[in-house]
Protein backbone atom coordinates (compact mmCIF):
# COMPACT_ATOMS: atom_id res chain seq x y z
CA UNK A 1 0.00 0.00 0.00
CA UNK A 2 2.84 2.39 0.62
CA UNK A 3 3.79 1.72 -2.73
CA UNK A 4 0.97 2.54 -4.96
CA UNK A 5 1.08 6.39 -4.65
CA UNK A 6 4.83 6.06 -6.10
CA UNK A 7 4.13 3.89 -8.96
CA UNK A 8 1.04 5.63 -9.77
CA UNK A 9 3.22 8.69 -10.02
CA UNK A 10 5.88 7.24 -11.84
CA UNK A 11 3.55 6.57 -14.48
CA UNK A 12 2.22 10.16 -14.50
CA UNK A 13 5.24 12.00 -14.64
CA UNK A 14 4.95 12.30 -18.58
CA UNK A 15 1.29 12.86 -18.51
CA UNK A 16 0.57 16.20 -20.44
CA UNK A 17 -2.95 16.70 -18.46
CA UNK A 18 -0.14 16.79 -15.20
CA UNK A 19 1.91 19.49 -16.66
CA UNK A 20 -1.12 21.85 -17.83
CA UNK A 21 -2.19 21.62 -14.13
CA UNK A 22 1.49 22.26 -12.53
CA UNK A 23 0.97 25.55 -15.26
CA UNK A 24 -2.52 26.29 -14.30
CA UNK A 25 -2.42 26.03 -10.21
CA UNK A 26 -0.15 28.44 -9.25
CA UNK A 27 -2.18 31.04 -11.36
CA UNK A 28 -5.32 29.56 -9.94
CA UNK A 29 -4.30 29.95 -6.42
CA UNK A 30 -2.89 33.97 -7.05
CA UNK A 31 -6.44 34.71 -8.36
CA UNK A 32 -8.26 32.95 -5.12
CA UNK A 33 -5.28 34.77 -2.88
CA UNK A 34 -5.98 38.24 -4.06
CA UNK A 35 -9.83 37.58 -4.17
CA UNK A 36 -9.62 36.29 -0.50
CA UNK A 37 -7.68 39.61 0.07
CA UNK A 38 -9.70 42.16 -1.66
CA UNK A 39 -13.47 40.89 -0.58
CA UNK A 40 -13.36 43.03 2.59
CA UNK A 41 -11.30 46.25 0.72
CA UNK A 42 -13.32 49.52 0.65
CA UNK A 43 -11.94 51.13 -2.19
CA UNK A 44 -13.42 54.46 -0.96
CA UNK A 45 -11.52 54.55 2.56
CA UNK A 46 -7.59 55.28 2.53
CA UNK A 47 -6.71 53.16 5.68
CA UNK A 48 -8.50 50.26 4.25
CA UNK A 49 -7.27 50.58 0.26
CA UNK A 50 -3.88 52.15 1.06
CA UNK A 51 -1.94 49.54 2.38
CA UNK A 52 -3.30 46.63 -0.03
CA UNK A 53 -3.17 48.80 -3.39
CA UNK A 54 0.37 48.85 -1.76
CA UNK A 55 0.40 45.38 -1.48
CA UNK A 56 -0.56 44.70 -4.34
CA UNK A 57 1.93 46.81 -6.29
CA UNK A 58 4.69 44.97 -4.13
CA UNK A 59 3.29 41.40 -5.08
CA UNK A 60 2.80 42.22 -8.80
CA UNK A 61 5.79 44.37 -9.06
CA UNK A 62 8.55 41.81 -7.59
CA UNK A 63 6.58 39.07 -9.43
CA UNK A 64 7.25 40.30 -13.09
CA UNK A 65 10.58 41.23 -12.19
CA UNK A 66 11.96 38.03 -10.14
CA UNK A 67 9.36 34.97 -11.13
CA UNK A 68 9.52 33.68 -8.00
CA UNK A 69 5.65 33.23 -6.29
CA UNK A 70 7.28 32.77 -2.52
CA UNK A 71 8.85 35.78 -2.44
CA UNK A 72 6.35 37.93 -4.08
CA UNK A 73 3.67 36.51 -1.50
CA UNK A 74 5.77 37.18 1.22
CA UNK A 75 6.56 40.83 0.47
CA UNK A 76 3.39 41.34 -0.41
CA UNK A 77 1.61 40.46 2.97
CA UNK A 78 4.82 41.68 5.06
CA UNK A 79 3.85 45.08 3.41
CA UNK A 80 0.34 45.00 3.57
CA UNK A 81 0.76 43.71 7.40
CA UNK A 82 3.19 47.11 8.03
CA UNK A 83 0.93 49.31 6.81
CA UNK A 84 -2.02 48.30 8.34
CA UNK A 85 -0.08 48.10 11.85
CA UNK A 86 1.02 51.31 11.07
CA UNK A 87 -2.06 53.20 10.39
CA UNK A 88 -3.85 51.28 13.26
CA UNK A 89 -0.67 52.75 15.61
CA UNK A 90 -1.46 56.26 14.55
CA UNK A 91 -5.09 55.94 15.24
Amino acid sequence: MRLAPFAILARLRHSALLARLGECLPVGMMVILATYTLRDVDPLVWTSSGPVAAALAVTTGLHLWRHNATLSVFSGTAVSVLLQSAIAAAH
